[in-house]
């Protein structure tokens, strides 16, 4: 889960300085961290607790990551990075066969912990596995932390159970108010979920690695294999194929841009439940699938322009990933957008503005001069957002719920 000032922005984050390092930690925190997304599946969570698993095992923390198991994984593993990996039985999601979900395994969890207890339990997710994660460190009496990823209660109406929102709202409500804090991405959901009753929310925003998205990915091979020339328009779009993420809006822009360049060419990168529905209605988009991290950045870095139409973001790592890669983004203006200032290092249209976004979209494609201007704002703005200052945060967070 927006990443112009409107043109006018109400709310500004403030960049973050760049981390002096690791925080000295008054002890060394044994973390049982339950997820039911986790590298090597490819979407925003996974990445972004990927990091948060590294970056606290460098920090001479203890992190045993537990998730669901993938085709063809074994149990328990310890990762290159320092880490250990439990992996749990497992079911596909419907709709996502490329994810998993896990099983409700309180009795596993509550051997693993009897034999070895850890200081904390911080639960990233509110499936079967996160809730019987909670189940079995109440009963233990192990502290608890949680994080706030997706607004699953917002979600149900794109997929015609708008009656559910508040049943989901209330159980999302119950799940977070029996950990001892819930950390979320940006300002504004800490004060949507605040108001919703949630207690003691807490930040953990989100950095991005500019040595993996970078302008120096940028490959002329690639915009080749697109029939796009050194003058011509690639337009790239990188989320999760879904009906929430508004893609009636994204390609109501591709079409406008398409009437009035026939060479432009459009790259939708991701896969997910309305990928063939959308392959099909629209041939002359290039439909990527999943791309390993290197090619995405390639994919980034390789393009001209970056829509991003979505209205349901808890954040938008992606936003982030783009304004690394030096490339000019256009985006609602809430979560990871926050970073974005209008006609400085990309285009803010006011929340929820569609016709707007839509001539905002179409200008800024067709404006050389200005895209390069803010190609190198968006990659200088994104070097200071890194994931270092972000564990330094979450380090200290976590060993605040050990001394309540």
């Amino acid at each position: 889960m927006l990443q112009g000032s409107d043109i006018s922005c109400s709310v500004t984050f403030s960049p973050r300085p760049h981390s002096f390092g690791p925080l000295q930690p008054r002890h060394v925190l044994h973390l049982a961290l339950v997820t039911e997304t986790f590298p090597p599946e490819i979407n925003g969570v996974a990445m972004t607790l990927g990091h948060v698993a590294e970056g606290l095992t460098t920090r001479g923390h203890r992190v045993d990551v537990h998730r669901p198991r993938q085709r063809d994984e074994s149990g328990t593993t310890a990762s290159p990075q320092g880490y250990t990996e439990t992996r749990h039985p497992s079911l596909p999601i419907p709709g996502y066969t490329f994810l998993r979900f896990g099983l409700p395994v309180r009795g596993r969890l509550l051997r693993t912990w009897r034999a070895e207890r850890p200081d904390l339990v911080h639960i990233a997710t509110e499936g079967p596995l996160g809730y019987a994660a909670l189940l079995a460190a109440n009963k233990l009496g192990i502290l608890v932390s949680s994080s706030f990823h997706t607004n699953f209660h917002e979600d149900s109406a794109h997929y015609g159970f708008s009656w559910l929102t508040r049943p989901v709202l209330g159980y999302l409500r119950h799940f977070h108010n029996r950990t001892r804090i819930t950390l979320s991405p940006s300002p504004d959901l800490n004060a949507s979920l605040t108001a919703d009753g949630f207690n003691d929310v807490r930040l953990l925003s989100r950095g991005v690695n500019t040595h993996v998205f970078s302008p120096a990915h940028r490959s002329e091979s690639l915009r080749e294999s697109w029939s796009v020339g050194p003058d011509d328009l690639a337009v790239v779009h990188v989320s999760r194929l879904a009906s929430e993420k508004n893609y009636a809006l994204l390609f109501r822009c591709l079409n406008s841009l398409r009437a009035r360049d026939s060479r432009a060419r459009f790259i939708v990168v991701s896969d997910g439940p309305s990928r063939v529905k959308l392959s099909r209605r629209y041939p002359w988009a290039t439909f990527t699938g999943f791309l390993d991290r290197a090619d995405l950045a390639r994919h980034y870095a390789s393009a001209d322009l970056f829509l991003y139409p979505s209205l349901t973001e808890t954040f938008g790592n992606v936003v982030l990933e783009a304004m690394a890669s030096g490339l000019p983004v256009a985006a609602f203006d809430y979560a990871a957008a926050r970073y974005l200032e209008h006609d400085v290092n990309g285009t803010l249209v006011p929340f929820g503005q569609t016709d707007l976004f839509h001539d905002a979209a179409v200008d800024f494609a067709f404006d050389l001069l200005r895209r390069k201007r803010i190609r190198q704002a968006a990659h200088l703005t994104a070097e200071t957002l890194p994931w270092n200052a972000v564990i330094d945060s979450l380090e200290r967070d976590l060993l605040s719920v050990t001394t309540l």
